[in-house]
Formats: structure tokens, C-alpha cells, sequence
């Protein structure tokens, strides 16, 4: 089972050597550096979903749901539901970025930022394939940072759903009222499991977006964003509850008889960007040759590649005698725990040995 944040196209390709009849692999082109970018088929019925992942290449933890619903749907007792959809998927759009671990493809492009001018090939390797699929439903994969929460009053953000806006004016079309109607069937599906971890990211359009211009073409479309999960920074709890919400979906779609007012979409918490990963108490600082007693001081990880693992360093994000933010960790030092003030930077990478052994996460 693959269970490490880093998922490199190769992970990919051992995946797709396991034949199955009920599965039709092909490559639709290639990445910037010529790299396959493959799409699956999975059913036979009329109603068509089109899903991809990792468009952002560092954003894996719905790639790594999609294999684990794969065996699901080809299960016997879905028979059913292969009947009535076909699945159309593509797990890694951005095998470049997959690779580097990066947000962006090989030319430093965001592709969730092309949608109009289409100027790299992974962007436009999407839009024929949505062009020619005509899908009835569209699943936008990511995955969001730590720094999110589920409203003011809510947990981490573990998952996060979007209908996406078709106009600057956010106004309901028929297709936002499907899909807030889906996001709010899984919302009260899981609800109870992650009482204070489901979100809803705000839909200010934004035409250069994939999901906003699918939405404004009339598509139902669904922004899943898996995040953080107390202590899962490997995001396998996340990964399983990514895993739920597609089942939930897929279950609500077919059952076909179940519709919820738009009133109930609004009422999930709006993600809010209230949180850092740790904060330290009862430390001095030094900033701008002032010294600073007894301050609270907020830590991010930055994620990085090294040595085909991704490794978390701690960086300095923000000091106060009080900081307003939540944490995923809370660390209260004893009393002259170093036996100098920090030196705060922003941004800065603590690298000291003393200070991995404090702020690291461990793999």
C-alpha cells in the first residue's frame, strides 16, 4: 500500500501494470517533459464522470484515494453502479510536477490558472478530453495546507468542497444547484465521522480556474481539497476520508431522489486561514535588536523533497505575547529553555539540531 505523501509518476505506472479487463487505460499526451499522461475508464452506463488529480503535482493525497476507489467500484457488488456510470480519471495530470514534488509543471505554470489561454500542453490535454467526454458530473482533486480551518468555531479542515462559481455575479445556475446539492449530501453523510473537519472554500470567480469554467459551460462540478488530519501529516486519515466522500458521492448520484435546498450549502463552515502547525510558548525573541520575554511563537512546516521523501522544516511564521492563530501543537517551554533569544526572520528555515529535535514531524 502506498502510504507516503511523495507520489512520483512511477507509482503510477506500477499501479497501472495490474491488468484488469474492466479497467481501459490510454495515454491522452504527454507533460511538458514528455512524460504519459494516462486516463482510466471504468463502467459502461450512460451517466459520465470525469475526475483528475493532481493537477498541482505536490498535492497527492487525492491520487492516492482514487487507487483505493478503484478496487471498490470493480468490486462485484457494484456491478450496479458500474452499469449506471462510466468513470472517466485521470490520477496524475501533472506528472512533472509530480515528480519535482512541486506545485507547478515544468514551465512554472499553475494549471489551475490556465484555463483561458490553454498555453501548456497538460492544460490542453484536459480540455479536449472534457470537449470530447461531455461529462455529467466533473471532480476537481486537490489538496490544501495545514494552515486552514473549518470556520472560526471548527477543527483543522480534513476536507473541503467547492461548487464553483460561472460568473463574477456568483449566481446559482442550474449546475451549482446539482452539484451544492451533492457537496451537502456528503456533508451529511460524514458529518458525524468529522464533526468539526468539513469546509467550504468561498466561490469568488475566477475564470482562469478549470472549475469555474467547467461550471460556467454548464457542468455540475465538485472542488474536493483533502487537508490536515490531527497528526497525519503523511494525510493517510485524510486519504480515507477523501476515499468516504468519493463513495458518499457516487452513492448520493445514484440513488437520484435526493435534493437539498442551496440554504444547506451555505450553512457548511467556510474554510478560514486560522491555523499554523505549531506554537511555543514562554520564549524570547529577538526581532529588529529588540528583545521580546515570554512571547508565543508560531511554526509552519514547509514541505520539501529530499532524498525521495518529503520532509517537513520548520519556519518561522509569525511571534505575539498572544497569537490569535490556532495550532495543530502547542509546546509550552520551561524557563530559559535556550540560553539565547531567537532571531526571528520570517520565513526563516530553523535548521539547529536543538530546534529539529523540538519542531520536526517525524515521517
Amino acid at each position: 500500500m502506498i502510504s507516503k505523501r511523495y507520489f512520483p509518476p512511477e507509482l503510477l505506472y506500477d499501479f497501472l501494470k495490474i491488468e484488469n479487463d474492466q479497467i481501459n487505460s490510454e495515454i491522452l499526451g504527454y507533460s511538458v517533459n514528455g512524460l504519459p499522461i494516462y486516463k482510466l475508464r471504468i463502467g459502461n452506463g450512460k451517466l459520465k464522470i470525469f475526475m483528475w488529480s493532481q493537477m498541482h503535482g505536490n498535492e497527492t493525497t487525492t491520487t492516492k484515494a482514487i487507487l483505493d476507489l478503484i478496487p471498490w467500484l470493480l468490486d462485484p457488488l457494484r456491478n450496479d453502479t458500474l452499469n449506471l456510470f462510466t468513470f472517466h480519471i485521470i490520477p496524475q495530470l501533472n506528472p512533472d510536477g509530480a515528480k519535482a514534488y512541486t506545485r507547478l509543471n515544468a514551465n512554472q505554470f499553475d494549471l489551475n490558472r490556465d484555463s483561458i489561454k490553454l498555453s501548456q500542453p497538460e492544460s490542453k490535454l484536459l480540455r479536449v478530453e472534457y470537449d470530447r467526454i461531455k461529462p455529467d458530473y466533473a471532480l476537481n482533486l486537490h489538496g490544501q495546507r495545514t494552515i486552514y480551518g473549518a470556520g472560526v468555531n471548527g477543527g483543522p479542515a480534513t476536507l473541503s468542497f467547492l461548487s464553483p462559481s460561472a460568473n463574477p455575479e456568483r449566481s446559482i445556475t442550474p449546475a451549482r444547484r446539482i452539484a451544492m446539492s451533492a457537496i451537502t449530501s456528503i456533508y451529511n453523510s460524514m458529518r458525524d465521522e468529522l464533526p468539526l473537519g468539513i469546509g467550504r472554500y468561498d466561490d469568488t470567480f475566477n475564470p482562469n480556474c478549470v472549475g469555474d469554467t467547467f461550471s460556467r459551460a454548464g457542468t455540475p462540478t465538485i472542488l474536493f481539497e483533502a487537508g490536515h488530519y490531527p497528526e497525519d501529516y503523511q494525510r493517510e486519515v485524510s486519504r480515507n476520508f477523501v476515499f468516504k466522500a468519493l463513495k458518499a458521492l457516487i452513492n448520493h448520484l445514484g440513488e437520484n431522489n435526493t435534493t437539498y435546498d442551496t440554504a444547506d450549502y451555505f450553512k457548511i463552515p467556510e474554510n478560514i486561514n486560522n491555523y499554523v502547525d505549531l506554537i511555543v510558548s514562554n520564549i524570547d525573541i529577538i526581532f529588529n535588536d529588540e528583545i521580546f520575554k515570554n512571547q508565543q511563537l508560531a511554526i509552519q512546516f514547509e514541505e520539501s523533497l529530499k532524498g525521495g521523501e518529503v520532509v517537513f522544516l520548520p519556519s518561522l511564521n509569525d511571534f505575539s505575547i498572544n497569537l490569535s492563530q490556532k495550532a495543530h501543537r502547542y509546546i509550552n517551554l520551561p524557563d530559559n529553555y535556550f540560553n539565547k533569544p531567537i532571531s526571528f526572520k520570517q520565513d526563516k528555515i530553523l535548521k539547529n539540531s536543538e530546534f529539529d529535535k523540538l519542531f520536526s514531524v517525524k515521517p
